[in-house]
């Protein structure tokens, strides 16, 4: 008897600290944060992914020369552009499974000056 008194305070202790280190979780990591945090980066990224071809034409541009922005830096924002409104609809569509950010920078406009990687 003494055991099984031992055995259920021990496993009492367990679940109570864990229920704990759940509830100090910063926002965003539980599955409404996250999921929600899905739906407006893909609403966002659905709504300006346009703006990704003048960024990349500004970036090779200024990394290499505006010959190069016209020609490289116009190929690549198109590229870029429909990648992050084509990413920002899949995320839309699958809010629902909350996933970390698949573009970085997440938003556009968070760093204009780095080229968005997947």
């Amino acid at each position: 008897m003494r055991k099984m008194t031992k055995l259920i305070l021990a496993l009492f202790i367990l679940m109570f600290g864990s229920s704990q280190a759940m509830a100090t979780e910063p926002y965003g990591h539980n599955y409404v944060g996250t999921a929600s945090t899905k739906l407006v980066t893909g609403v966002a990224n659905t709504a300006t992914g346009f703006l990704e071809l003048p960024k990349n034409i500004i970036l090779v541009t200024q990394r290499d020369s505006i010959l190069h922005g016209m020609t490289f830096g116009l190929a690549s924002g198109v590229m870029h552009s429909v990648a992050r409104t084509v990413i920002g609809v899949f995320d839309v569509a699958t809010f629902w499974i909350p996933t970390p950010p698949s573009v970085r920078p997440t938003y556009i406009w968070e760093d204009f000056s780095v080229e968005s990687s997947y």
